[in-house]
Parts: C-alpha cells; sequence; structure tokens
C-alpha cells in the first residue's frame, strides 16, 4: 500500500503547526480524520514520524528527515501539472537539433540565440550530422529539426529556406588566383590542383561545384567531407578548394579567399528540415520562434 498526496499534506500541516487543531483548521478538516490520517501514513512508512501527547507534539528523528523529501514531493506533484500543460504547448521541452558541420561557422549560434530568447524554458540538443544522417534521424524520431542542404522529399519533410552564401575559391596565401581584383571563373582555374568534396559524403557540395566548374580527375588531389579539412590542405599547399563564404570566418593562416563566378549569385543554400509528421510540440513553438529568421 502506498500513501497518498492527502496524507502528505496532512503531515506537512501537522509538522509545520506542530498542533493538530490548528493543522486541521488549515486543511479545513476536522482532527479526528486528521489524525487518522497521520496513523495510515506511519503505517505505510513503517516509522514513527510524531512523538504526541495531551500538551505537545514534536516530530521523531524520522519525521524529521521524511518531511524534507515529502515537501519535496508536494512541490514536485503540485508543479507537475503546470509542466504538463507547458510541454503540451511548446513552452516547455526539448527540440534535438541535427546540424552541418559548416553551419556552425555561421548561422549556428545566431539560430541558438534567437531560441534562448523565445523559448527560455525549450531546452536544446546539438549533434553534428551531414545532411543524409539529419534525414534518417528526423525518419526515426533521433532528431527534431535539421539544418540541412536540399533536396528533400517534400512528402516526408517540411522545410524553410533559412541561409544562402556566396561560393568561394579557397587558395593558398600568394596564389595568382588571390590577385584576380574580381570574382574568379571556371577558365582561371583550369589546369588547378582542387581539394574536392567527396561525392558520397559531400554531394550537396559535390554537385554544386561540378555544375560550375569542371574538375579533371587528375588535378583533383584528395576529396574530403569536412569544410575545415579542406582549408587545412589549401593552407598546405595540396591545391585549391571551394568553399561556402561563411568559411572565411575561419582564421586560418595561408589561405585566401575569392569568390567564384555563378550563375545564381549566392547558391549555397541551408534549409531548416523537420519531419511533417513530428509529435513534438516544442518543434512547432522553435519553428514559429524561427520564422523572422527565414531567408526571403
Amino acid at each position: 500500500m502506498a500513501f497518498t498526496l492527502e496524507q502528505l499534506r496532512g503531515f506537512v500541516a501537522v509538522a509545520d503547526e506542530l498542533h493538530f487543531g490548528r493543522a486541521a483548521a488549515r486543511l479545513q478538516m476536522t482532527q479526528p480524520p486528521l489524525s487518522r490520517q497521520i496513523q495510515k501514513l506511519e503505517r505505510v512508512v513503517g516509522a514513527q514520524l510524531l512523538e504526541r501527547d495531551n500538551r505537545r507534539v514534536t516530530l521523531t528523528a524520522a519525521g524529521a528527515a521524511f518531511l524534507v523529501e515529502a515537501r519535496r514531493l508536494l512541490i514536485l506533484a503540485d508543479s507537475a501539472p503546470e509542466l504538463a500543460r507547458r510541454v503540451s504547448s511548446g513552452a516547455s521541452g526539448v527540440v534535438r537539433i541535427g546540424f552541418t558541420a559548416a553551419s556552425a561557422y555561421g548561422v549556428l549560434g545566431e539560430l541558438l540565440n534567437g531560441l534562448s530568447r523565445e523559448l527560455p524554458d525549450v531546452a536544446v540538443d546539438l549533434t553534428e550530422m551531414v545532411t543524409r544522417e539529419q534525414v534518417t534521424g528526423l525518419l526515426k524520431e533521433e532528431v527534431d529539426l535539421g539544418l540541412a542542404r536540399p533536396p528533400f522529399d517534400e512528402e516526408a519533410f517540411g522545410s524553410r529556406l533559412l541561409h544562402r552564401e556566396a561560393l568561394l575559391v579557397a587558395a593558398p596565401a600568394g596564389h595568382r588566383l588571390l590577385e584576380l581584383g574580381r570574382p574568379a571563373v571556371a577558365a582561371d582555374l583550369a589546369g588547378e590542383p582542387v581539394v574536392m568534396h567527396s561525392p558520397t559524403k559531400a554531394k550537396y557540395f559535390y554537385d554544386l561545384v561540378a555544375g560550375v566548374v569542371p574538375i579533371a580527375a587528375e588535378n583533383t588531389v584528395h576529396t574530403v567531407s569536412q569544410v575545415l579539412t579542406m582549408l587545412w590542405l589549401v593552407a598546405a599547399g595540396r591545391g585549391v578548394a571551394f568553399v561556402p563564404a561563411s568559411a572565411a570566418r575561419l582564421p586560418i593562416e595561408g589561405v585566401g579567399f575569392v569568390r567564384l563566378e555563378t550563375p545564381t549569385p549566392e547558391p549555397v543554400e541551408l534549409h531548416l528540415l523537420w519531419a511533417r509528421s513530428s509529435k513534438n510540440p516544442a518543434l512547432w513553438r522553435a519553428l514559429a520562434a524561427l520564422e523572422p529568421r527565414t531567408a526571403s
């Protein structure tokens, strides 16, 4: 048999007042049923909680220890309905965000600051994931929101353009491309050794670059999946690389940048991505809070 919240409230009232009559009045009940509540509670607990005689009521050592936990349990019980309402409305809860490494160079910090301001009681869990991992995680309900690269399955996912930026050529310091005084074009890159995006692990950037600059296989010296790795290889003089404009924020010595001429001035896109079937109320509140950040 378990004790009840009414028994706990009765015990706390008696412990506060150290008088059954005053405790009963505080609880708007008569003294006999209060005494029976305390007796039942002591039987359930298996210890005497109060010493009482005709003159006074005092807490036993067991009663003093139990009082601390009784107060804690009552606070939890009283706050649980409000917490449930807040979680149901999305005002509290957790939003698990998957993000590409490159998104951390620019928009991720600003996005998190915005969520903290608008939804201070919603916790955010972060996981670095490439887009295909985010898609899998969303379908498996392992993450709630992605910062991912298109394209997406429009039936399964909702998406919103969050950010777009230019494509840059990263080159070793002193390289002739950095002295052009204008955006680089495909002809400027003919014969250059290239540190290229992986066609499997960084397919979005691979397809984007390949659509603008024809890269001969013999000119590809390395294929990697992370922009930061590319920049370190460029700094080592291994070749040039194609990176989003936000990568220029990374202070890597020995690397310079020149804009790449592209049919679309800012071809690199980053989208908010979520499963249309998500049942997390905090996700929908987060999307509403982030709506002003949506790119036009």
